[in-house]
């Protein structure tokens, strides 16, 4: 995830869909999670190292099965769900760095900011349980004086 100075999300919109979520992405052979982050992070939305702070990552795995209709049983190896640790970034550099279309196959064409809970409400209901848990689990570090954190959904 990543917010900026004043606590708000970038929400990306899937290219050519009515789908928003986070920038997400796969680790790869070698890589740690932490480095597969800032690969993703470039690759998706044009951002650098040194356009952010790394300000923590969920304290385990987040998990969630895909609903039997999403299951794409001719992929190999077929896909049930996912298993992440999610990282939590501020935005230090300017804006303008934010690019979607530097990648070899962009997976988003808009983003916005939005409230640190609009996502909670907006997912796709099987994931809503991991968003839940990583946006409890990492308000603390975007809103330490717990003004804004309340914790949504239990």
């Amino acid at each position: 995830m990543l917010t900026n100075r004043e606590g708000r999300l970038l929400w990306a919109r899937r290219i050519r869909q009515d789908a928003w979520q986070f920038p997400q992405g796969g680790i790869q052979k070698g890589e740690t999670p932490e480095q597969a982050m800032y690969r993703e992070l470039e690759e998706e939305i044009g951002l650098e190292p040194q356009h952010v702070d790394l300000l923590g990552a969920t304290r385990g795995w987040l998990r969630y099965r895909l609903p039997e209709r999403f299951i794409r049983r001719h992929q190999k190896p077929v896909c049930i769900g996912q298993k992440q640790v999610w990282f939590l970034l501020r935005l230090v550099g300017e804006e303008r760095f934010v690019r979607l279309d530097l990648g070899e196959r962009p997976e988003f064409d808009n983003w916005r900011w939005v409230d640190y809970w609009y996502p909670l409400k907006e997912v796709v209901s099987f994931k809503r349980s991991v968003y839940r848990k990583a946006l409890n689990e990492l308000a603390p570090l975007v809103f330490p004086d717990g003004v804004q954190s309340r914790r949504l959904g239990r």
